[in-house]
């Protein structure tokens, strides 16, 4: 590969690796939000299996790229699902908690398996959006795709799994010290759903809204002014829980 070949997909591979540090933390929090009812030892199976379905769902979503750009109801139940959670957790009775605490472990897997589908398929398709104008190279092709934008790509969703794998540990352990913090991570998971929806709308098949806004710097700097502002609300509203802390000590 020429030089400038080299430096224009290496360039590129930074940036996707920032993006998908970015939408993976969205995955991160959900994933922590659904596991943290479990036991301590059933929290780390359940985020160790979400890792390896959002791995698997990653790598699928790759192969059936082409299919997946014309597949809009994926993310729009995705978009929903994440609302939903989000809606009813907020609007339940407080003494209805023991619900959640109840649910089985293969509920939250299957929970979990939903939203990471949900994930993988924007995460991807933000990824070959970013490479796909990248010159195409001699590696033949892998996937229905040029060999090395493939690899980029792969390299970009391990990234993504990385981060994923220690930011839902660090979430579960921040809302089990502050439990009322989670109010503003289901908000949080109701706003990633917002998200979801606009991709959904504007996909080429849909085409309410322009892609090229969603993309943008207007939208994302709104989306993230927002996430941070519900973090941050919700870091200073909430309470430490001392029990938790003196059991710990």
């Amino acid at each position: 590969m020429e030089l400038s070949l080299l430096l224009e997909y290496g360039w590129v591979l930074l940036i996707l690796i920032l993006l998908e540090g970015l939408l993976s933390a969205d995955n991160a929090l959900v994933l922590a939000v659904m596991a943290k009812h479990l036991p301590e030892d059933q929290q780390k199976k359940a985020i160790n299996i979400g890792l390896l379905l959002a791995f698997i769902f990653r790598i699928g979503a790759i192969f059936i790229i082409s299919f997946l750009f014309h597949v809009w109801q994926v993310q729009a139940i995705g978009a929903a699902y994440l609302i939903f959670i989000a809606l009813k957790h907020l609007f339940k009775k407080h003494d209805d908690g023991k619900d959640q605490k109840g649910k089985s472990y293969r509920m939250t897997i299957a929970q979990i398996s939903l939203a990471d589908i949900a994930f993988a398929i924007d995460s991807i398709l933000a990824a070959v959006a970013l490479v796909i104008d990248l010159p195409d190279t001699k590696m033949g092709e892998i996937g229905g795709m040029d060999g090395a934008k493939f690899i980029v790509i792969i390299i970009g969703a391990i990234a993504g799994l990385i981060v994923i794998r220690f930011a839902a540990g660090f979430f579960v352990k921040i809302l089990t010290k502050r439990p009322k913090l989670e109010t503003a991570a289901m908000l949080l998971v109701g706003w990633v759903g917002v998200k979801l929806v606009m991709h959904t709308l504007a996909h080429p098949t849909v085409h309410i809204l322009s892609h090229d806004f969603v993309e943008g710097p207007i939208w994302n700097t709104i989306f993230w002014s927002v996430m941070l502002l519900i973090a941050l609300g919700g870091w200073f509203l909430s309470k430490e829980n001392t029990n938790q802390t003196n059991e710990n000590k």
